[in-house]
């Protein structure tokens, strides 16, 4: 088993990277997050999951064990197969996809496309505790108010990955209304 791979990245794609660590190099297939990294710094270092099935290894490569983790939960779930997973980790970050499954929000998850409301209800039926288990104690994840920033910026036609990245650009104060929260985001999109 291959679990992490560290090296230089010799060659990409829109979802995959070629990772040279010891003269060989490595094809694995990645979501957003690698991507935009690797682009910028040239070197990667992946937590992976090699994925065997009749006839065909494939590598996936992610870069917290957060997100590696997230991906073999999702694996789990009868009818998720490796391409479904990762698909579901490009379109939202790991704490939008906890709190969707925490929440029972299918219409979150059906965002994705691949994901439609059967898959959707299947991930959060499968799901639901082992993520209340796995989120325990971690902190920074994102509250109700939030989620509901992330679906009024979703409305608006912004996928889930930037209303999420404008989300982050607002301050972190409690007492902040939802409305004056979702206009400091969309000011997030003037100034790129």
């Amino acid at each position: 088993m291959i679990a992490r791979l560290s090296g230089d990245v010799w060659d990409f794609g829109d979802s995959w990277i070629v990772v040279r660590a010891g003269g060989v190099g490595f094809h694995v297939h990645v979501p957003i997050s690698v991507l935009e990294r690797a682009a910028g710094v040239g070197q990667v270092e992946l937590y992976t999951h090699l994925h065997v099935r009749e006839g065909e290894l494939a590598l996936y490569g992610f870069l917290t064990d957060e997100e590696l983790s997230l991906f073999r939960l999702l694996l789990s779930v009868s009818g998720i197969g490796p391409r479904v997973a990762l698909a579901m980790l490009n379109y939202m970050s790991p704490d939008v996809l906890k709190q969707a499954v925490l929440h029972e929000d299918p219409g979150v998850l059906t965002r994705v496309p691949g994901v439609g409301a059967k898959t959707a209800k299947a991930v959060i039926f499968h799901l639901k505790d082992k993520i209340a288990a796995f989120s325990e104690g971690a902190s920074g994840a994102f509250g109700e108010t939030d989620a509901e920033v992330i679906a009024a910026l979703t409305g608006l036609g912004f996928s889930i990955v930037e209303a999420q990245r404008a989300l982050q650009s607002v301050a972190r104060d409690p007492d902040l209304p939802i409305e004056e929260r979702v206009r400091q985001a969309l000011t997030y999109f003037d100034t790129r």
